[in-house]
């Protein structure tokens, strides 16, 4: 779904099946603890259909490991006291590098997916070399970054007049194996609100997120469809716009352009901005006629690009994301409305406002690399790259306790089952 790039593949290690295998109930248990912390051992075997020694088992390997720990849950009513699994806040780390159109953000994560931004810089000549550094000073096991263009078959297509194509993906790494993904800023901010915003436990969600321009995703199952190329979600370069206005991509009367800073700037009859995001902030703030103009001008726009999404992906709920949630008013409304077939109108989908704001994207990238590390793949690629290269850090804890559990399944063979007791601690 999203691609992942690096170093020379043939420096990485790469786990054979049954190496992977031995990690599967691991991986679910973890994204377990992600989806729903404070879970207690009893009620994660309940979820997941695993046997007590097996939970036991697995539940020590990761806590070993680093990735979770157990604290005591409140007690309710009689009964011995039980704890519940968290993530551990000095567990191992993800980077989420998030590249705006004037700046970039350097966050790092846990299991439990809260980015702590660590490093950050304005857009300059300099900053390929300045986000590598930063990149370089933090010890973590997977990087996702958000680029905001449009991104084919792993690179970006285009990325208007501030350009990152001279970002070297692959320099980030140096010559270690961390593995790099990628994805559109607008797809992982859609991703952000699947997991833990707006459109949490949606089946079908719709975001939309304007910035510089406009995007989005298509989310069914928390999953963004991204498209025969990853290039899915372009929404900003429908037809919705103006005939005789050419959008930065070559093509005629774009809805970005209409929406954006851009936009804003060719209703007020200004030069286009040279910051069109602190443009459009800007105008959203002030009060006077113009500006109220202006704003209702792509409200209206916004609005009635909204209703055709509707019509077209038939979704449960729609997100509105960056500066579209400002822009929502009575002409939004009522475009929104006039756009939608009739027979949506007595009960439209909800239109919310997204939760994690001007942050969304860099969660999605974090939430990105932790899909990555905490897969049975690469759980398993983390303890087989710990015997190569021994550390004190999460690898080699990982590859101590395959070991380990590997002696204890043998050990056990001879020895009974937990009782059904002994579950509830």
């Amino acid at each position: 779904m999203f691609p992942t790039t690096g170093p020379d593949p043939g420096s990485r290690c790469e786990p054979g099946r049954a190496a992977v295998d031995r990690w599967r109930t691991a991986a679910r248990v973890l994204d377990a603890v992600r989806c729903a912390p404070g879970l207690t051992r009893v009620a994660l075997a309940d979820e997941l259909r695993l046997s007590s020694a097996t939970t036991t088992e697995t539940v020590a390997r990761l806590r070993a490991a680093g990735w979770v720990e157990e604290e005591r849950a409140p007690v309710s009513g009689r009964g011995r006291p039980t704890t519940r699994l968290v993530p551990a806040p000095d567990g191992p780390t993800v980077l989420g590098l998030d590249l705006r159109h004037e700046d970039w953000r350097l966050g790092v994560a846990g299991l439990d997916g809260v980015p702590t931004v660590v490093a950050s810089g304005r857009r300059a000549r300099a900053c390929p070399e300045e986000v590598a550094r930063a990149v370089g000073a933090r010890g973590a096991l997977a990087l996702a970054v958000s680029f905001p263009a449009p991104l084919a078959d792993g690179r970006v297509v285009r990325s208007g007049e501030l350009d990152w194509t001279t970002l070297d993906l692959a320099r980030l790494t140096g010559t270690g194996s961390l593995p790099v993904l990628q994805g559109n800023d607008a797809t992982l901010a859609g991703l952000a609100e699947a997991r833990s915003g707006a459109a949490a436990g949606v089946g079908t969600a719709l975001t939309v997120l304007v910035e510089v321009g406009l995007g989005g995703t298509l989310l069914i199952d928390g999953r963004p469809q991204t498209g025969a190329h990853g290039a899915a979600g372009e929404f900003g370069h429908l037809p919705f716009g103006d005939p005789a206005v050419v959008c930065a991509c070559g093509a005629r009367g774009c809805w970005g352009p209409e929406v954006d800073g851009y936009g804003l700037a060719r209703r007020l009859g200004v030069p286009a901005p040279t910051d069109p995001r602190t443009f459009a902030a800007t105008v959203l703030d002030r009060s006077d006629p113009a500006a109220a103009a202006a704003v209702s001008g792509a409200s209206a726009a916004l609005g009635r690009g909204l209703a055709g999404l509707v019509n077209a992906h038939d979704p449960d709920v729609v997100v509105l994301g960056g500066l579209a949630p400002r822009l929502r008013g009575a002409a939004f409304d009522e475009t929104y409305r006039a756009g939608l077939m009739s027979w949506r109108r007595d009960a439209p989908p909800p239109v919310r406002d997204a939760v994690h704001g001007s942050d969304a994207a860099l969660h999605g990238a974090v939430a990105l690399a932790l899909d990555e590390v905490t897969s049975a793949e690469g759980l398993a690629r983390a303890a087989l790259a710990a015997e190569s290269v021994p550390t004190a850090g999460p690898a080699a804890r990982l590859d101590a306790l395959d070991t380990e559990v590997r002696r204890g399944r043998r050990a056990r063979r001879n020895t009974p089952e937990e009782t059904d007791h002994d579950r509830t601690g």
